[in-house]
């Protein structure tokens, strides 16, 4: 999938975080529901204006933009 077909920024718009085009709905957004649980489905019904695409968009997004960076060390916790 093409994610700047759906996804885009402006400096004007959420202070230049990407989101959805045409809408006011961050790549963040739909990350951070994603990782709670909610189902794509819900996405969905909770959103309306948003479409399957747009949320296939914004994992096609996060994917190059991780493919770009490298491994943070993260501390072991216990």
């Amino acid at each position: 999938m093409n994610y700047r077909t759906r996804i885009t920024a402006d400096a004007k718009v959420m202070l230049g975080k990407p989101v959805i085009k045409g809408t006011r709905i961050t790549v963040a957004l739909i990350l951070q529901k994603l990782s709670e649980g909610m189902t794509v489905e819900e996405l969905l019904e909770g959103y309306p204006q948003l479409g399957r695409e747009d949320i296939l968009a914004v994992l096609s997004y996060c994917a190059a933009v991780i493919s770009r960076e490298e491994m943070i060390e993260i501390a072991s916790l216990s």
